[in-house]
């Protein structure tokens, strides 16, 4: 019996009590949100991870993403990654090698880390066909199954699975067409293969099979976001849409078969449309958790994007999306080195707590914050913030001659000023 059909039958998990008392929620909320398919908490037969709950009326998480690319494979900088992940706060691991063993990179990812790991298994089947035969359109349809049940039993517990890419979903691409294409990896893995075979994408014409593997596993499914736009100005069309539409009724029948199921959304989306995606999203999976990649707001700022998708992020947070993944500064440039993976987390991190002062309410430490700064508390401000160590940094480098303020105004210190004659 997986969680969500314990969670069905009313019946209260120790997973279920853990986020509970994280979330600050009662437990029944938290078990009727995965009844209901709201909320996912991704878990393993085959390790013990810590317990992250997703979804609504819980606070946004953050998904960091490593793994090597076919120009770089260094399985000890991508194990560096993940701690450096770790460090600054993120929720999740996705490891999404594309270069070396990967057999050998999931496992040791897995192993360094006690966050939950997700994984696209497309990736391996497609790059190994194309090694062993050729070309990623001879990719056979059994070692695509074959591959997600191998990465399940390493540990993997949520995938991202492309299953709303379809015949349909490719006609609507076709007739509209985009400014920058396809830039999702496994969109264009399926879209080739399903061109050159003549075929449907198998994840979607086998999806009960897929269903199966993934309950077996108690692998939580994340319906993958293929068609998802890489410029702002293909936000929104109608192939995303389409897409979504196929998703959010796989995601039912996943939520039906006892499998809990998340569902990705854009990608790049102007400002003014971030509020419409959620909303859309929301409404049509029936309230699934949304797990947004990004979003990016604009195209034109390479080696900024981690402030660029956390402009985007916040907004989505603040209209009720629930999982963000973080962009580095590296994204469209180069394959991310640690600190910049570091420095993604951060970024998105700070992001998810602005939207979730407007979704949630949540503004208890920004209010501690602001008594700290009154009373000119140093110590109780990087406490409360969400780098101390930078914060420290930072103010140890640049110390004043008067250790109560800082060099911004040194003297002139105007709450120093006004606490002589006004107590607040």
């Amino acid at each position: 019996m997986t969680l969500l059909e314990d969670a069905k039958r009313g019946i209260i998990t120790d997973e279920m009590k853990t986020v509970a008392r994280d979330e600050g929620v009662t437990v029944d909320f938290v078990r009727r949100g995965i009844a209901d398919g709201r909320i996912v908490i991704p878990i393993s037969p085959y390790r013990k991870v810590k317990i992250c709950g997703i979804g609504e009326g819980l606070r946004t998480k953050v998904n960091a993403s490593v793994g090597t690319s076919s120009d770089i494979t260094d399985i000890e900088m991508e194990l560096e990654k993940v701690r450096q992940a770790e460090l600054a706060g993120a929720d999740t691991i996705m490891e999404l090698s594309t270069g070396g063993d990967f057999a050998e990179i999931r496992r040791r990812v897995v192993g360094a880390t006690s966050l939950s790991v997700g994984s696209v298994p497309l990736y391996q089947a497609f790059i190994e066909a194309a090694i062993k035969h050729g070309a990623v359109v001879h990719m056979k349809e059994d070692d695509l199954f074959r591959i997600t049940a191998e990465q399940a039993k390493l540990g993997t517990n949520f995938m991202a699975i492309h299953t709303g890419i379809n015949l349909e979903t490719m006609e609507r691409l076709r007739h509209q067409g985009r400014t920058c294409g396809l830039v999702s990896r496994g969109g264009a893995f399926l879209t080739a293969w399903m061109l050159h075979n003549g075929k449907e994408n198998p994840l979607y014409s086998e999806f009960d099979y897929l269903l199966e593997i993934l309950k077996e596993h108690e692998v939580t499914l994340s319906c993958g976001n293929g068609m998802r736009a890489g410029a702002v100005h293909d936000a929104t069309d109608r192939a995303a849409i389409q897409e979504l539409i196929i998703n959010a009724e796989l995601a039912d029948r996943a939520h039906a078969a006892g499998v809990q199921t998340i569902v990705e959304g854009p990608g790049h989306i102007p400002m003014d449309e971030i509020e419409a995606n959620v909303i859309l999203q929301k409404r049509l999976t029936n309230r699934k958790p949304f797990y947004m990649l990004g979003p990016l707001v604009t195209d034109i700022a390479p080696g900024y994007d981690d402030r660029v998708a956390a402009i985007g992020a916040a907004i989505a947070s603040a209209h009720g999306a629930d999982f963000i993944c973080y962009v580095t500064p590296a994204e469209h440039l180069a394959l991310p080195t640690p600190e910049e993976v570091y420095e993604g987390v951060i970024s998105t991190r700070i992001a998810a707590h602005v939207g979730d002062m407007v979704k949630l309410k949540k503004r208890d430490a920004d209010l501690e914050m602001g008594k700290a700064r009154r009373a000119l508390d140093w110590g109780k401000q990087f406490q409360i913030a969400i780098n101390p160590e930078r914060a420290k940094k930072i103010r140890s480098e640049r110390m004043p001659a008067d250790s109560d303020v800082c060099t911004m105004c040194g003297d002139y210190c105007a709450m120093k000023i006004v606490n002589q004659y006004f107590a607040f």
